[in-house]
């Protein structure tokens, strides 16, 4: 995610940073002008069109379907946003809960047990971790010493791991409930920490599995593309030459929208506007690391 001032307008406007919008547009923006100084030159030179009623009859379709473009993208980009705003709030959760759980287990657990303590100092931010990595359908090695921790022996990175790691988060707090290292109304509690671990998880998998249905996507798309170029048939005439700018930037702010709701509405990938899972992990194993 790309850190910015939102204060600082200048940089905004003049700036063009990698992920945006006009770098990726520019392409079928030059075709666009280049599309509608041909219908230009054509009407002007050769047709000779005046200010007929077939011509204002075009303009005309184009400001009520201005208004319908619009109305859907705006209901495409509330409901992208919608997704990123949902997701981060589940990583928000997911840092409270882990938090959560170290100060339980901190508390619990004998300043002497250092091996417990390490295996929850070490095992609680890499579910993090893992959670991340599967939403993004990589893979990754625990950063344990599975001798250490003979927990993690059978554990099969090619299958969930966080389900796994949640498992045997749970078996270790079992297996100190047994030996009498936790009381009843302790595991209640702790078991309630590690079933937010996957609620979690599933409502992630929810939003990464789960996209736009492709045909309302497919629709916009081309509502977009036949809008822009029925654009210049419509006002060449009220215009002349200026609906080459004209067409080439309404084309840029409606394919802008597009895209944007296109990339944030999966927010866990590695894009500059998705979220900061990375920063999140950093932070869970700096703050676990004070608290046990």
């Amino acid at each position: 995610m790309v850190q910015y001032n939102p204060k600082d307008w200048l940089s905004f406007i003049f700036r063009f940073h990698r992920s945006d919008t006009f770098r990726k547009l520019l392409p079928m923006i030059v075709l666009i002008c280049l599309y509608s100084g041909a219908i230009c030159f054509a009407s002007i030179h050769y047709w000779k069109w005046d200010d007929s009623n077939k011509v204002k009859n075009i303009a005309v379709m184009h400001s009520l379907l201005g208004f319908v473009i619009s109305l859907l993208l705006v209901f495409r980009t509330n409901t992208a946003y919608d997704r990123w705003w949902e997701g981060r709030r589940l990583w928000g959760a997911l840092v409270n809960n882990s938090r959560n759980l170290a100060l339980k287990m901190a508390a619990i657990l004998p300043t002497s047990d250092s091996l417990n303590r390490s295996f929850f100092r070490s095992l609680i931010p890499q579910y993090a971790v893992a959670l991340k990595n599967h939403l993004r359908s990589e893979t990754t090695r625990l950063e344990l010493d599975d001798a250490l921790h003979p927990e993690l022996a059978e554990l099969d990175h090619n299958k969930h791991v966080p389900n796994q790691l949640a498992a045997i988060l749970f078996k270790k707090i079992n297996t100190l409930y047994e030996a009498g290292k936790i009381r009843g109304e302790q595991l209640l509690v702790l078991n309630s920490e590690i079933q937010s671990f996957t609620d979690i998880c599933g409502a992630c998998e929810r939003i990464k599995n789960t996209p736009i249905p492709i045909s309302y996507s497919s629709f916009i798309k081309k509502f977009i593309f036949f809008y822009v170029m029925t654009l210049p048939w419509g006002y060449v005439v009220s215009l002349g030459y200026f609906v080459i700018p004209v067409a080439g930037f309404i084309f840029y702010v409606l394919a802008s929208l597009e895209l944007i709701a296109e990339e944030i509405e999966d927010p866990f990938g590695t894009d500059s506007n998705d979220l900061p899972m990375d920063k999140m992990c950093a932070q869970i194993q700096k703050h676990i690391a004070e608290l046990v």
